[in-house]
């Protein structure tokens, strides 16, 4: 696989679907974030391989509406994971976004328990945003945790508290290589008579 097509991987490592969501944009604070959902084709892809598949065809208004949840929901996480207030716009336009979009539970089963599909690509995000409510509000949001690569600052659960980094290999490479650098340049400096 070439590297761009790494960069457009989709990311399901990040806790909850509502994660994985936000790392549909990476590198979202750099000059150049990767858009790994820039056509409906792709937001139905990622639908389908988190099993949010909706009935009806997603088209570029649901594509729109979906990166604008993605951004209410990362400032509202960043809020959280830095124990600050939550951004007063975000908390409106999520409320907004969840009182315009009912999605009743029908259950189905058959090997296993089930969820009807979503209708449309709408009630699949008010099934997201509920996720990140429950998480944002509930004690599991102490086990967020933000990316400190500037750049990044992607959001994920790490209920162990173990990460130092967000699941990306590159994130955690570039911060070990810094981190290793700094102590050898910290340790030429002591090394400097005086």
């Amino acid at each position: 696989m070439p590297a761009d097509d790494d960069r457009l991987a989709f990311r399901f490592d990040c806790g909850a679907t509502w994660l994985n969501l936000l790392a549909t944009r990476g590198r979202s604070f750099s000059p150049e974030p990767v858009e790994r959902i820039a056509t409906p084709e792709r937001l139905a892809d990622w639908f389908a391989r988190s099993e949010l598949a909706p009935e009806r065809p997603v088209g570029a208004g649901d594509l729109a509406q979906a990166w604008q949840l993605r951004e209410t929901l990362r400032r509202l996480a960043l809020a959280t994971v830095a124990q600050q207030p939550p951004p007063a716009e975000a908390v409106d336009a999520l409320g907004a976004f969840l009182a315009a979009h009912d999605d009743p539970i029908r259950l189905a089963a058959d090997a296993r328990l089930r969820r009807g599909a979503p209708p449309t690509a709408a009630a699949a995000l008010a099934r997201i945003a509920r996720q990140a409510v429950d998480q944002l509000t509930g004690p599991e949001r102490h086990a967020l945790k933000a990316c400190p690569e500037h750049d990044c600052r992607g959001v994920f659960s790490d209920p162990a508290d173990r990460r130092r980094w967000c699941p990306s290999p590159a994130c955690a490479s570039r911060g070990r290589v810094r981190a290793l650098r700094a102590r050898r340049a910290a340790a030429q400096q002591e090394a400097q008579p005086d």
